[in-house]
């Protein structure tokens, strides 16, 4: 009885010491400057719980990061659209440039109030404004891709190409935990130094079938849509953009594409999803 009631006693004083760091952990990141709201003490206190928790438990299997691999047949290859088995009616969205302030928002808003998952190329610079952004685009379940640090279009030596990939490579890793063999070069042009090197580390290179024609400036919203619905095909990779620029456009085109796709009978995969499809 008594070895029991030490036992006890050990365990309350782990679990007060450890609800103790963990306070301490998260109080920094609420910032000195901002107003602590009723929803990041929330947070710190279902924080401290779940700490109390587990600090009862047996250590469980470690969740992995999302890994966004290629099958062997597109390791070091372009990949324009994917021809699927029986032909069944499987779309990919791409949305490119962010992510971005309020425009990836709202589109995150809509693609989970449809249920889609998307394909993102980030942008290094703009994951590095954004990174709130990013980590709630992972934690939807979409699938992330490298398009470069700078999104420049130039020519480039063997060195600059390696930082603009492997820089933006990084600070994926560093920001959300996410792996990529899924690059797009900026403007999709093949031939600057970029898509090289990421064959030579075996990325595989993601063009588009299909594009909204979002950056079209003169473009109605109604354009886009129309585009991508005339256009579909079982396998096609869409192009859109959620930064950038004003994409105020896109955001409004999209639930018409998703809405109007669905319709036709598509069913939305992510590009990792449809890489392993294909014949």
């Amino acid at each position: 009885m008594i070895d029991n009631y030490l036992k006890r006693q050990q365990i309350i004083s782990i679990v007060a010491i450890a609800s103790t760091i963990t306070a301490c952990s998260i109080a920094p990141q609420l910032g000195s400057n901002q107003p602590i709201s009723k929803i990041h003490i929330a947070k710190v206190q279902a924080h401290t719980v779940e700490g109390q928790i587990n600090a009862q438990l047996p250590p469980s299997a470690k969740v992995e990061n999302p890994t966004f691999t290629v099958p062997t047949k597109f390791q070091g290859k372009t990949v324009y659209k994917v021809q699927i088995s029986n032909n069944e009616k499987v779309i990919a969205l791409s949305i490119d440039d962010g992510p971005w302030p309020k425009t990836t928002l709202e589109m995150l808003d809509i693609l989970k109030q449809n249920d889609v998952k998307a394909t993102f190329f980030w942008v290094g610079q703009a994951l590095q404004a954004n990174s709130d952004l990013a980590k709630r685009e992972v934690a939807e379940g979409h699938a992330i891709g490298n398009h470069t640090w700078h999104h420049w279009y130039r020519r480039m030596d063997e060195a600059t190409a390696k930082s603009e990939i492997d820089r933006t490579a990084d600070l994926i890793y560093k920001t959300t935990g996410v792996k990529t063999s899924l690059f797009r070069p900026p403007g999709g042009f093949l031939n600057n130094g970029l898509a090289a090197y990421a064959k030579s580390q075996k990325d595989a290179v993601i063009m588009w079938s299909l594009t909204s024609a979002d950056t079209d400036p003169h473009a109605k919203p109604q354009a886009f849509v129309n585009n991508v619905l005339k256009g579909a095909k079982p396998g096609s990779i869409v192009l859109m953009h959620d930064g950038g620029g004003d994409r105020h456009r896109t955001v409004e085109a999209l639930p018409q594409i998703i809405s109007g796709l669905k319709q036709q009978g598509y069913r939305f995969v992510t590009i990792p999803e449809l890489l392993k499809m294909a014949q």
